[in-house]
C-alpha cells in the first residue's frame, strides 16, 4: 500500500486545540448580501463650493454665526461573498466620501443626520416601490470622532493639546443595514461598494478618515448571511475557493458606467 504525503491541508501530526479565547466577545452584526439591495439614480446634486478654499471660508462664516459645525457621515455595511464592503460616494471620479453631511443649526443631532442620509440616498418619486423603499435609518454606535482645530483641510481623531475651540466635529456612525433597502444615489456621484481589505493602509488613495475604517470596525464578530437569510460564514472567515469570487470595488449607481472598479 502507498502512503501519501500530507498537503498543505493534510498533516501526519493532529491539530493543537488552542485554549478558549472567547472572553469579553465583541458584538456580533448580520450582514445582508449586496445583491440584497436595489440601487437607482436621482437627479444632480452639485457641490455647495466651487473649491476648497470656498469651502473653508463657509465653515469660517457658519462658525462665527454658531460655533462649531456638527457633520454626521454613515458606515454603511453589507458583503459580497462573506467579506465586508462599506458604501460611499465618489464625487468628480476622484474624490471619495461616505453618505451624511453637516447639520444645519437647528437640528437635533440624530434627526439632522437622518435628513442627510434621505438627501444623499433615499429613493424620490415613485421610482421603487414596495419592500425596503421607506425603511427609516437604524442609527447605531458611534464609530469615531473627528475634529477640525483650524480653518483647514486637515482632521484629527483627537483635539490637539493648543486647542480649545474646534471648528468642527465629525462623527462617524455604525449603519445597520436591514435585510432590503432601496438607495438612491444623485447622477453626478457614483456609489460604490469598497471591501474592506482595499480601504486599510490605504491613505494614499482613501484618506486617514476612510483607511481608518477596518481598525473601526475590528471591534465587531459579523455573521454573513446569503439572500435566503441562511448564515453562511461568520467572524473568522475562511478563503475564497474560486479566484474569481474575490472581492473587488464595484460600482453599484451613478457615473457614466457601471462596472467593477
Amino acid at each position: 500500500m502507498s502512503t501519501i504525503a500530507p498537503t498543505a491541508t493534510q498533516s501526519s501530526r493532529p491539530p493543537i486545540i488552542p485554549a478558549s479565547f472567547n472572553a469579553n466577545q465583541p458584538k456580533t452584526i448580520r450582514l445582508y448580501p449586496l445583491s440584497n439591495y436595489t440601487f437607482g439614480t436621482k437627479e444632480n446634486q452639485p457641490e455647495e463650493d466651487p473649491s476648497v478654499l470656498a469651502r473653508l471660508h463657509r465653515l469660517q462664516e457658519h462658525y462665527e454665526q454658531h460655533g462649531m459645525r456638527r457633520t454626521c457621515e454613515g458606515v454603511l455595511v453589507c458583503h459580497e461573498h462573506s467579506h465586508p464592503h462599506i458604501l460611499m460616494l465618489q464625487i468628480a471620479n476622484a474624490f471619495f466620501k461616505l453618505p451624511g453631511d453637516y447639520l444645519h443649526p437647528h437640528e437635533t443631532e440624530i434627526d439632522g443626520f437622518k435628513s442627510r442620509l434621505n438627501e444623499r440616498l433615499a429613493p424620490v418619486g415613485t421610482q421603487f416601490s414596495g419592500e425596503g423603499v421607506n425603511d427609516e435609518w437604524e442609527i447605531g454606535d458611534t464609530l469615531a470622532q473627528w475634529w477640525r482645530p483650524n480653518f483647514e483641510t486637515f482632521m484629527y481623531p483627537f483635539i490637539p493639546a493648543h486647542v480649545t475651540r474646534p471648528k468642527e466635529c465629525k462623527k462617524l456612525y455604525f449603519i445597520q443595514l436591514p435585510r432590503t433597502k432601496v438607495l438612491s444615489v444623485p447622477k453626478n456621484m457614483k456609489l460604490l461598494a469598497v471591501p474592506l481589505f482595499e480601504l486599510y493602509d490605504n491613505t494614499a488613495r482613501y484618506g486617514p478618515q476612510l483607511s481608518a475604517i477596518p481598525h473601526l470596525l475590528s471591534r465587531y464578530n459579523f455573521e454573513f448571511v446569503d439572500e435566503n437569510g441562511d448564515v453562511v460564514a461568520m467572524t473568522p472567515g475562511g478563503a475564497w475557493g474560486n479566484p474569481a469570487d474575490m472581492p473587488k470595488t464595484k460600482v453599484l449607481a451613478g457615473g457614466d458606467e457601471e462596472e467593477e472598479v
